[in-house]
């Protein structure tokens, strides 16, 4: 016989007294912390436990009992539900300075380095419509809510496109409008849907693992390009060809109509054959007059114009002379590479996925950049002591790692090269923080650019410049 659940209490008449880092808000109860997604700094609220630690509690809003003054209305609809924008409801203002606050408290309380004045966030131009490759989700049994289903409502059509709700992988939110890609996007998604729908064609059992309608990814690029590449359930061409031929007369402005069969239990298309429908097998983004050739694997930053931003903070560290051998870590497509290439004696690019590298290559010789090189690898296998004796040890290492930060062999053979600046390059503080303790035996944090890529969540990217001490200088 199973141990029945404890029924945990509802907390009332409680102050949200400010945020997280994880984009919940946080409220103080006798000697715990309450996280709680949604709340603003100044909120009263009623908070039903949904568990219990011995430090700490996570719960939700059972009722807003007195919004906060900073409360403002949610544009999107979906709000919520969704899970994707949890800080909708915060003047953008209060997003920046949590955000830059989330990068303080990494550096100071994780790093434990030396640090200078931390400079002030660089804010997105665009908080909506900002983001250039949105990937939809097809089910055949879409999430339904509560109100919903209390009201014994009969839903004889559960088909739906949308997104992944948080913490349930078979469930899908249907979305009407998302307000984070340009507009187009939702009527390729809703066009798409509602062809489905109208022609009878299986949206995806999540839980079966059949059905022909899978997943869709759309990248609308500042430059007006559109790549679109479906992906299917099932090995049909015929289908596939009647599917992707009335997207292409529905929008026939798409640069890039491509599809891939994906008959495997997840939705990764990385190591799966995208073919080509009509149009180009890529698309093109420009920065500074460098147009960078994007593929449907390529990784590529989602909010173009800040990427712009970006890269600038990240070349002005490096302070490039046209002198410097320049080490670009996880370079991806080499959008970084090529960018400082015209500033830089050379420059040698690593990245793990082999495509993006292919890419990267393409983007130089498509550009007429003649002084970049590039590898494919898993970094600590192909960034080695060897490795800087035969190419040369480096002036400047920019890096820009995953959200895991760096292995432990890439930090040592970076400390052994001794480069003169490292520029990090990073989308998680805690982890930049904990690798910067790492080199802090060698180097010093002499700037600190934090750098808004994403409105409305609670992700924040932010740039380091290192230079080396001068005891550890040769």
């Amino acid at each position: 016989m199973s141990r029945k659940r404890k029924e945990l209490p509802l907390l009332e008449g409680v102050e949200i007294t400010g945020v997280a880092a994880e984009g919940n808000a946080i409220a103080r109860v006798d000697d715990y912390v309450v996280f709680v997604p949604y709340g603003a700094p100044g909120d009263v609220v009623d908070i039903k436990l949904d568990r219990k630690k011995h430090s700490y509690a996570e719960g939700h809003i059972e009722r807003l009992v007195r919004p906060s003054a900073l409360r403002q209305e949610p544009r999107c609809g979906h709000f919520g539900t969704c899970g994707g924008c949890r800080w909708q409801h915060l003047p953008y203002e209060v997003q920046l300075a949590n955000k830059q606050q989330q990068v303080v408290d990494a550096l100071t309380r994780i790093a434990k380095v030396e640090l200078p004045e931390i400079s002030p966030i660089l804010g997105s131009a665009n908080i909506w419509g900002y983001r250039n490759k949105m990937e939809y989700t097809f089910s055949n049994k879409r999430w339904l809510s509560w109100e919903q289903m209390r009201s014994g409502e009969m839903v004889d059509n559960r088909n739906g496109a949308g997104f992944h709700i948080p913490g349930a992988f078979d469930k899908v939110l249907d979305i009407e409008q998302c307000h984070l890609q340009d507009s187009i996007g939702d009527r390729i998604r809703l066009f798409v849907k509602h062809y489905g729908m109208e022609h009878g064609i299986p949206f995806y059992d999540l839980r079966e693992q059949r059905g022909f309608l899978r997943t869709l990814m759309i990248r609308t690029l500042h430059t007006g390009e559109i790549m679109v590449v479906l992906s299917v359930g099932e090995d049909n061409p015929e289908l596939i060809r009647e599917v992707l031929d009335a997207v292409r007369a529905e929008f026939p402005q798409i640069t890039s109509l491509m599809y891939v069969v994906n008959t495997k239990v997840n939705d990764t298309i990385g190591d799966l054959d995208v073919q080509l429908h009509s149009g180009r097998p890529y698309v093109e983004e420009e920065m500074e007059g460098l147009h960078f050739r994007i593929g449907p694997k390529s990784f590529y930053q989602t909010n173009s114009l800040q990427a712009y931003e970006l890269y600038k903070v990240a070349r002005n560290f490096a302070g490039l002379t046209g002198k410097e051998l320049v080490y670009d870590l996880y370079t991806g497509t080499g959008t970084i590479a090529n960018f400082v290439a015209r500033q830089a004696r050379h420059v040698i690019g690593i990245e793990y996925v082999a495509d993006a590298i292919e890419d990267a290559k393409i983007n130089s010789r498509a550009n007429g950049i003649e002084n970049t090189e590039f590898y494919a690898g898993d970094m600590k296998d192909v960034l080695t002591d060897d490795f800087i004796a035969e190419h040369g040890r480096p002036d400047v290492m920019i890096v820009d790692p995953p959200r895991a930060g760096m292995h432990q062999d890439v930090v040592d053979v970076i400390l052994n090269a001794s480069p003169e600046r490292i520029v990090y390059v990073s989308c998680n503080p805690a982890t930049q923080a904990r690798d910067l303790s790492l080199l802090d035996k060698k180097y010093r944090v002499t700037a600190v650019q934090p750098v808004d890529m994403f409105p409305h969540t609670h992700h924040v990217e932010n740039v380091v410049r290192l230079e080396l001490r001068d005891e550890a200088k040769e």
